[in-house]
């Protein structure tokens, strides 16, 4: 039961990585926030995204 639990946070929070690149990507942010951000939140993919939900840019992505 666990794997598949840990398996399925996994899953949750790469869509929720996705989606905030996409929404970096997006953004009028300049190219240089941009590439930063991204590295971010790859690269911390937890704590990236979490930074990024409190003071990263937004974008228009309608989902």
């Amino acid at each position: 039961m666990g794997s598949t639990f840990n398996g399925l946070a996994g899953l949750v929070i790469l869509a929720l990585d996705i989606w905030a690149i996409l929404n970096v990507v997006k953004s009028s942010a300049g190219g240089g926030a941009k590439v930063l951000w991204i590295l971010l939140i790859i690269l911390l993919p937890v704590l990236g995204l979490i930074i990024w939900a409190i003071a990263g840019p937004r974008g228009d992505v309608r989902i």
